[in-house]
C-alpha cells in the first residue's frame, strides 16, 4: 500500500480472507515487547533538528496514529491494491475535502438528490463559490443524464434513507468518457459490502463514525484514492482547514477494525430478518432494503455489494404510529446515525431536509440474537398498533 511513512510492505494482508485481513490491517511490523497496536500518539510538534525532512513534523500534517490506520482502511477498501488514504475529523469533512478540493468557481458537480440531509447544504455552498450543481435521483441510475460538462459525479448508493442504489461501474464509465471524476460515499455500505474504486470510482468516501467502527463512540471520515496526485489534493484541503482527527479517535477506529467482519455479517444478517418481518405488516408501506429479492434495488446491489448493509427502511402509517412504535421498543435505541453494535432507530422526519413521510422509520441492525431483535420489533409494532385509551 502506498504511504509517505516507513512501515509494512504494500499487500501485507493479501491473500486472506475479509475477517483475517481486518484484524490484521495497518498493523506495525511486530517488535519485541512492543505492543501489537501502539497506543495514540499525543503530540504536536516533533523532534525536528536541522532541515525538515522526515514523516512526521508537525501534528496538523502527520501522526504516527493516521498512519497506521490509514494503511488499514486502504487495505480494506482496495486489497492488494496501491492506494492512498486520507483520514478526517468527521464523515462530512472528508465529502468536503472531495468536492471543495475539485470543484472551481464555472466547474459543474453532479449530487443526488435524495442523499444524505447535509448535501442541500454542501450545495449551497458550493453555488456560492460560483460552482454549478446538478442533482438527480439515484434510482434507475439518474444522474446519468446529467454528466455533459461536469468535472466531479458524486453518488451515495445505497442512498441514505432512501435505500436506492445505483450502477456504480455504468455511471463511473459514463462520467469518465464525459471527463469527469467520480466519487461514491460508501458509508452504508462500509468497504465489507462494497468497494467502489473496484467498481470505477475515482475515490471512495465514508463517514468512519457508523459502520466501519461501530461502537457510536467516535466521529471519523477518510477518502481513498488510487491517485497521489489527487490524493495530495486532498490531503492539502485537511491541512488547510485543520479538519484533522484526534490520535484518539484514529487509534479507537483502528482499534474497532478488528470487528467489522463480525459485526457487518450480523448487522446484514439482522437486517435482512427484520425486513422479512416487517414485509408481513399490514400496518407498514415502503418497505426498503436491497438484500430483499422484492426489492426494486435488489438486482443491481446483488451484482455490486459483497453485503447490503446493516439499514432498513419503513413507514408507518403517521407520525404518532411511529413515535409509539420507537416508544415500545426495547432492544432499539430511539436515536440518529447507523452501524452501531446496538440496534438504533428514528423517525426521520424530525430532523426535516429529507424528502420523507412523517411516519417515515431509518432502522439500523445491531448485533443483538437475531431472534430477540425481531421479537422485539414485532412486539413494538404490536403495541404501536394498539388502540389508544
Amino acid at each position: 500500500m502506498r504511504t509517505h511513512h516507513d512501515g509494512p510492505a504494500a499487500g501485507a494482508t493479501d491473500g486472506y480472507g475479509e475477517g483475517t485481513r481486518a484484524v490484521r490491517a495497518g498493523l506495525p511490523e511486530p517488535v519485541k515487547n512492543a505492543p501489537t497496536l501502539p497506543g495514540p500518539v499525543f503530540a504536536a510538534h516533533f523532534h525536528l533538528p536541522g532541515e525538515v525532512d522526515g514523516p512526521y513534523t508537525y501534528g496538523r500534517d502527520t501522526n504516527p496514529t493516521w498512519t497506521l490506520l490509514e494503511r488499514a482502511i486502504g487495505e480494506l477498501e482496495a486489497p492488494g491494491e496501491e492506494v492512498e488514504t486520507v483520514v478526517f475529523a468527521s464523515g462530512m469533512a472528508a465529502i468536503a475535502a472531495v468536492l471543495l478540493s475539485q470543484a472551481r468557481s464555472g466547474d459543474t458537480v453532479v449530487l443526488p438528490d435524495d442523499g444524505y440531509q447535509v448535501l442541500p447544504l454542501v450545495r449551497d455552498q458550493l453555488a456560492a463559490y460560483g460552482v454549478r450543481v446538478r442533482t438527480a435521483p439515484t434510482a434507475d441510475d439518474g444522474q446519468l443524464h446529467h454528466l455533459d460538462g461536469a468535472r466531479l459525479l458524486w453518488l451515495e448508493t445505497p442512498s441514505n434513507p432512501g435505500l436506492d442504489v445505483c450502477d456504480v461501474r455504468r455511471l463511473a464509465e459514463a462520467a469518465h468518457r464525459a471527463g469527469a471524476l467520480v466519487a461514491v460515499d460508501n458509508t452504508l455500505a462500509t468497504p465489507l459490502g462494497q468497494r467502489p474504486l473496484a467498481l470505477g470510482a475515482d475515490f471512495a468516501v465514508a463517514s468512519g463514525t457508523k459502520g466501519l467502527t461501530g461502537h457510536g463512540d467516535l466521529l471519523l471520515g477518510y477518502v481513498v484514492c488510487r491517485d497521489p496526485a489527487l490524493a495530495a489534493q486532498v490531503r492539502s484541503w485537511r491541512k488547510i482547514v485543520g479538519a484533522i482527527p484526534g490520535p484518539m479517535e484514529a487509534w479507537l477506529a483502528h482499534r474497532s477494525l478488528a470487528t467489522i467482519a463480525l459485526r457487518n455479517h450480523r448487522q446484514w444478517a439482522n437486517a435482512l430478518a427484520v425486513a422479512e418481518a416487517l414485509a408481513g405488516r399490514d400496518e407498514v408501506r415502503g418497505l426498503r432494503y436491497p438484500g430483499l429479492p422484492e426489492d426494486p434495488s435488489h438486482k443491481i446491489a446483488a451484482r455490486q455489494m459483497q453485503g447490503f448493509g446493516g439499514v432498513v427502511s419503513f413507514t408507518l402509517p403517521d407520525r404518532a404510529h411511529a413515535e409509539r412504535f420507537l416508544a415500545a421498543a426495547r432492544l432499539v435505541e430511539d436515536a440518529t446515525s447507523f452501524g452501531g453494535v446496538r440496534s438504533t432507530a428514528e423517525r426521520r422526519g424530525r430532523w426535516g431536509g429529507d424528502a420523507v413521510p412523517e411516519g417515515f422509520i431509518r432502522f439500523s441492525a445491531g448485533v443483538e440474537d437475531t431472534d430477540d431483535l425481531v421479537a422485539d420489533v414485532l412486539r413494538a409494532l404490536d403495541a404501536a398498533a394498539a388502540p389508544q385509551v
